[in-house]
């Protein structure tokens, strides 16, 4: 193992970036413009921290977006009731603004610095975690070598390897077996993960599962929900959530067939990126369907038939309205969107067929009749109009949803039980 230490590929990434870090500020500014990069927090993108580092054993846990650290909350939670402290960083603004509404009390959120030998050394050298955990698939060349010159226990937690991406690690076998040799231990998610993560040369690989299954329902302002509900009235819902391009084409030419049969139908759509809002209201006012925008301070009203919801974190809010919820992302091939919290909240699922991102979850609950798979717009409008019109079909997909979701839960009292060794040393180091 010890020649895969470090390669040449390695060795030029780490050169490259370490030239860029001059520049680093002028390369974040067109994503500032583009609202990706949070201008009053940007020095910590440069390593500079914006909080004081609690005192105690520290874990650094590192979710590159969203659906990363809604799947580590619980993780967090009980690290926490451990008696350890926790630093959380992410990558986007987004997930920034899902940790200020949803963190446990005293931990503390940062952007991950960019993956420069001079920004991690300057973000180590504050924060000095004792252990650092990485959410899923988070191999980046610095903050591995860095973390391992430090002597720091790391683990891949959640570990996923998607099949994409394992041909293209395959590319260059020998600089992904010197990353990995850098991770103490991968808890994959599954056991396709765990064989893919052991090929490319991962010395130690166990399976723990999805954290995501162990995750809550997202919360919700209830006053914003009864809101919502007084709006909407005993008019019938279609959600179609996490939408990309290309598929709210599809939304809106079912929503408008769908009236035929349901005139009172309201359709809400939740864009994967919320500043396409505005794209989305363009896109139904031009198809003669009266949208208004969410971040405009609308309510539905009896006029509205598709409400653009472009707001950030409230996704649990319109699950809660909604029977039938579309999962995006899967008619396009972008590969999907996590369907687990919209079956925890009770809407019967429909998604399309490039689900690769998820595709465990997808295949089980498919198996089970948990969601329904649709592969054109044309079959999208048909699923939806069966789906309404028959209530028992609809209770039965959601109730065989909730029990594969529950049949695959456990990945978090598993993941915990492997991290504990690290936790019990931490704590004879301190003492």
């Amino acid at each position: 193992m010890a020649e895969a230490r470090t390669t040449l590929p390695i060795r030029l990434y780490r050169l490259g970036m370490r030239l860029a870090t001059p520049f680093a500020r002028l390369a974040l500014m067109p994503r500032v413009r583009r609202g990706k990069e949070d201008p009053a927090r940007l020095r910590e993108r440069f390593g500079i921290a914006s909080a004081p580092r609690p005192r105690g054993p520290l874990v650094w846990v590192h979710g590159a977006s969203v659906g990363e650290v809604i799947a580590v909350l619980p993780l967090l939670d009980r690290l926490r009731g451990r008696g350890f402290e926790v630093l959380l960083t992410s990558g986007t603004v987004t997930s920034a603004r899902l940790a200020a509404s949803r963190l446990p009390p005293g931990i503390v959120h940062q952007f991950v610095p960019l993956d420069a030998p001079a920004f991690l050394r300057r973000f180590l050298g504050h924060w000095r975690p004792n252990l650092v955990l990485l959410v899923e698939s988070e191999l980046w060349p610095t903050l591995l070598v860095e973390v391992n010159a430090r002597g720091i226990p790391l683990l891949l937690v959640n570990a996923r390897m998607s099949a994409r991406s394992f041909e293209r690690w395959q590319k260059t076998p020998r600089s992904v077996r010197a990353l990995l040799s850098r991770v103490d231990l991968c808890l994959a998610q599954a056991r396709e993960d765990g064989d893919r993560l052991a090929r490319l040369g991962a010395p130690r690989v166990s399976v723990t599962g999805n954290l995501k299954f162990d995750a809550p329902p997202p919360p919700v302002a209830e006053d914003a929900l009864a809101a919502l509900r007084r709006a909407i009235g005993t008019r019938p819902v279609f959600l179609a959530a996490s939408t990309h391009p290309g598929e709210e084409e599809a939304v809106l030419a079912a929503h408008a067939r769908l009236r035929a049969t349901m005139p009172e139908l309201l359709t809400i759509v939740a864009p994967r990126h919320p500043e396409r809002g505005a794209d989305v209201v363009r896109a139904a006012t031009e198809a003669g369907l009266p949208a208004v925008l969410r971040s405009d301070g609308y309510l539905p009203d009896r006029g509205t038939q598709i409400y653009v919801a472009d707001t950030i974190g409230e996704l649990g809010l319109f699950y809660r309205v909604a029977p039938l919820a579309f999962i995006g992302g899967s008619l396009v091939r972008h590969g999907g969107q996590n369907p687990i919290e919209p079956i925890r909240l009770g809407c019967a699922v429909v998604h399309g067929p490039h689900v690769m991102n998820f595709q465990d979850i997808y295949s089980r609950l498919n198996q089970n009749y948990g969601a329904e798979t649709v592969t054109s717009a044309e079959e999208l409008f048909h699923q939806v109009h069966m789906l309404f019109g028959d209530q028992g079909r609809r209770s039965r997909t959601v109730d065989a949803g909730r029990a594969t979701l529950a049949a695959l839960g456990g990945g978090l009292d598993r993941t915990l039980a492997a991290i504990d060794p690290y936790l019990v040393q931490i704590r004879l180091e301190r003492h």
